[in-house]
């Protein structure tokens, strides 16, 4: 037997345990369909949410919680609130069941026209009508629990997404789908899927800043507060003055044509990575004030337009 061939082979089984990591790590960012902050980031915004609503509220969840079965969707079960954040998202593997629900995830505004929150949304079919109807019926405790829990689902879920800018403004691209984008190192992603996947891991893992943790009342007041129509608002112009101008480094994303593909800088990374850190707080703080608010004693006050 040639010793040489044995240790040859050796040597590249060894060869590929050491890149397995590197080829899961790979695999794990490779695009994805549009979902706003991805798993990992929607279950962050849940669990900001739960370290911070009231006691009444936590109780009201685990009582919601209990209907999960009913859902019928035995592969998203829902079992706290971190679950509840991922739900929608869970069900896209069944399109063919919940595929009516899918536009209701975004409502993108061109972010070189101006703002008009009640665009692209016919027949409530968007995130910002979506997040107002969920919560009513949340709050409306003479339906089942099942309806319910599936409304607080769509709710803490598209309060997540209303929160990521390119679920809210793009430059004709489809929310930065359309716009190919190697972060750092790493290739074949796209804008959107940056700012879902790897850059919004880095600003929640971020060691200077625990994001889940019970935040003090002043925190809570200078992160918290709005509707729907405000948040959309916010994160258009976090499309337009912030996502494009750093991925593509120009001063005025609608003072020119963008290329389709652009490379992250280290620098722009990290100048990114403080704004998508704080839409995350943001998301879980005004996830609590809404979902306090719908298990609070009496009516829902009306949204402010």
């Amino acid at each position: 037997m040639d010793h040489r061939a044995i240790r040859h082979g050796a040597d590249g089984m060894i060869a590929l345990r050491l890149l397995l990591p590197l080829i899961a790590f790979l695999a794990m960012l490779a695009p994805q369909p549009a979902a706003a902050w991805g798993e990992f980031g929607h279950r962050t915004t849940g669990e900001i949410a739960w370290a911070n609503v009231q006691p009444q509220t936590r109780a009201g969840i685990f009582d919601l919680v209990k209907a999960s079965s009913q859902l019928g969707t035995p592969d998203c079960a829902i079992r706290t609130l971190a679950d509840a954040s991922y739900w929608p998202d869970c069900l896209r593997r069944d399109g063919w069941r919940w595929g009516y629900t899918f536009a209701w995830h975004y409502r993108t505004a061109p972010i070189c026209e101006a703002y008009n929150p009640r665009a692209n949304c016919s027949g409530g079919n968007c995130i910002l009508a979506q997040i107002e109807r969920n919560q009513r019926i949340l709050a409306d405790e003479s339906l089942p629990a099942n309806v319910r829990l599936e409304a607080m689902a769509f709710l803490v879920h598209f309060i997540g997404d209303v929160h990521m800018p390119l679920h809210s403004g793009d430059k004709d691209d489809r929310g930065g789908n359309d716009r190919a984008a190697q972060y750092g190192i790493v290739p074949g992603l796209n804008l959107h899927w940056v700012w879902d996947g790897p850059l919004a891991e880095r600003a929640i893992t971020d060691t200077r800043d625990n994001v889940v943790r019970r935040y003090t009342a002043e925190e809570r007041a200078a992160l918290g507060g709005g509707d729907s129509a405000e948040w959309g608002r916010e994160s258009w112009s976090i499309a337009r003055e912030i996502v494009y101008p750093n991925a593509f480094e120009v001063d005025d994303a609608c003072g020119q044509e963008l290329p389709d593909s652009t490379v992250l800088t280290q620098r722009a990374i990290v100048a990114a990575a403080p704004v998508a850190n704080r839409r995350i707080r943001q998301a879980g703080i005004r996830m609590a004030e809404y979902l306090d608010a719908a298990f609070a004693p009496g009516p829902l006050p009306e949204p402010a337009r």
